[in-house]
């Protein structure tokens, strides 16, 4: 299975929300990363046959979307930042509802909606109304609907905000399980979530591709460029101003600065070991949210 973008662009009237987008997908999973309105969600609805893209092409193994759109839509999972449930649905009947909306052959819901549920492992609350979930079991309902196709193309869209820490770290360690023979692309501005599951990064900033890279190889190119520095207040406020700062911690000693430069940013700040968030700081420019 492959998944080709070609050259894509969205405009909206003079706003270009993408701009020449161009990579290339196979089974595993891609983080898109980015901040809030560098055009993730314009380009995964654009994927996910949503949105029709102002030029380019969007190719599933090797069939143009825009005309096969339904070959696409078969074999796609979709989990949108805006994901609704029906309040007088339990989990299990809301997926049974989906699952016979998806086309699934009657003699096949109730058997894989079992499936899913768990998958997700929802068993215990499967028969609770959807309003009595938390926000993780919430999540894992969305994935639950996404997967009941088994699909071949994954597409979650911000999938981990308002969760808590706990819950976090279960939906990545689920997502992490569903890679096998399937392509999964995780939307996210929240860093630690791309640095437990992805396998390769796209970064995406204002439309554009800034990086295509691992995690591993976007570490190496930030190393020697993270710094450490205890100083006064004062200080560490000027350095705040010039300087991109990951981290700010006060202490009795003074304030602990993490600073992300390719330059010595003072003279008594020290070379340490970079974080993905310091690799992704230092390639976008842009401060990074850290969980």
């Amino acid at each position: 299975m492959e998944l080709t973008l070609e050259h894509l662009s969205k405009r909206y009237g003079q706003h270009v929300a993408l701009h020449q987008l161009s990579f290339r997908c196979e089974p595993g999973m891609l983080g898109l990363v980015g901040p809030n309105g560098a055009g993730k969600t314009t380009l995964m609805r654009m994927i996910a046959t949503l949105l029709e893209p102002t030029e380019g092409i969007i190719s599933w193994n090797g069939q143009d979307i825009r005309k096969h759109g339904q070959m696409l839509r078969q074999v796609l999972g979709y989990l949108p930042q805006d994901f609704g449930i029906y309040p007088e649905f339990t989990g299990r009947q809301f997926l049974r509802y989906l699952a016979a909306m998806k086309g699934l052959p009657g003699s096949l819901v109730h058997r894989r909606v079992d499936e899913v549920i768990e998958m997700v492992n929802l068993e215990q609350t499967a028969d609770r109304k959807l309003p009595t979930y938390s926000g993780g079991m919430k999540q894992r309902i969305g994935i639950a609907q996404a997967l009941l196709n088994d699909p071949e193309l994954l597409i979650v869209d911000e999938p981990t905000v308002g969760l808590d820490p706990g819950e976090r770290v279960r939906f990545r360690t689920l997502l992490a399980s569903l890679t096998s023979n399937r392509i999964i692309i995780l939307s996210t501005h929240i860093i630690s979530d791309i640095e437990a599951v992805a396998n390769r990064l796209l970064i995406v900033r204002e439309g554009r591709v800034l990086a295509d890279t691992t995690p591993e190889t976007l570490l190496a190119h930030t190393k020697g460029a993270t710094w450490s520095v205890t100083t006064d207040l004062a200080t560490a406020q000027q350095l705040q101003t010039s300087y991109q700062v990951s981290t700010m911690l006060t202490h009795m000693n003074g304030v602990t600065l993490r600073i992300v430069s390719p330059t010595r940013p003072h003279e008594a700040a020290v070379v340490i070991d970079p974080s993905l968030e310091d690799a992704y700081l230092l390639a976008t420019g842009k401060q990074a949210i850290r969980v």
